[in-house]
């Protein structure tokens, strides 16, 4: 979700790469999950999100609509997001003892935490929350090894595309009537979210980006 802030009211004031050492650690959150609670309809999960949830639960994006997922709008496009459960508004995948039963394929938004992206001119850079998570002491650990991405230079490269993607869609769905902002969204959400990308995700997805530059441009001539 867009969001505009001040830095310095929500971090240290620096950005960090993928080297980084940051002190993020929180021993392992021992249950804490303060952070999975309280999110209301703010974990809005990306393609690479959908296609690991739908590997790690063998379900399709059809079958975790309704139970795991639920779709909205947010700035402008119709995007899944995880649903909280409605008693105590804490995530869903939090099993008895408030530890993640998804965790090795957690979202984006949560892989993340308490670490933010922040885009510029340069590309993506990650920074630190310091009002988030309330654990005392937090150890010193290295931005990649957090994330515990295989592969950061796929993984910036996709988020970054992605990021600039969303953001084309945002500024050309100002200039379109109610039918082709609905006709695109559809597409969208068809294209990247319900069609399946296979065992090879970042190679399909850097093909469906390219595809799609030229829906885009078949839009913007009937804008």
């Amino acid at each position: 979700m867009k969001r505009y802030i001040n830095m310095d009211d929500i971090s240290d004031g620096k950005l960090y790469t993928g080297e980084s050492i940051v002190k993020a650690g929180c021993h392992g959150c021992e249950g804490c999950h303060l952070c999975c609670t309280g999110m209301g309809q703010s974990i809005i999960l990306q393609p690479l999100d959908i296609h690991r949830l739908s590997a790690g639960l063998h379900k399709t994006f059809e079958e975790l609509v309704g139970t795991y997922i639920e779709l909205r709008m947010a700035d402008g496009l119709i995007l899944p997001n995880l649903i909280m459960q409605p008693e105590n508004d804490s995530c869903s995948f939090l099993d008895t003892y408030g530890r993640c039963k998804i965790h090795p394929f957690r979202p984006t938004f949560c892989r993340l935490f308490p670490l933010g992206i922040y885009y510029d001119d340069d590309g993506l850079h990650y920074f630190l929350q310091t009002k988030e998570c309330p654990v005392p002491s937090k150890t010193k650990v290295r931005v990649r090894q957090w994330l515990e991405e295989d592969n950061m230079a796929a993984y910036e490269a996709y988020t970054l595309r992605w990021h600039d993607f969303l953001e084309d869609c945002r500024t050309l769905l100002d200039s379109l009537n109610d039918e082709n902002r609905r006709l695109l969204c559809t597409y969208i959400l068809k294209f990247f979210y319900m069609t399946p990308y296979g065992n090879d995700f970042y190679t399909i997805f850097n093909e469906r980006i390219q595809k799609v530059s030229l829906v885009l441009d078949a839009f913007r001539q009937e804008a």
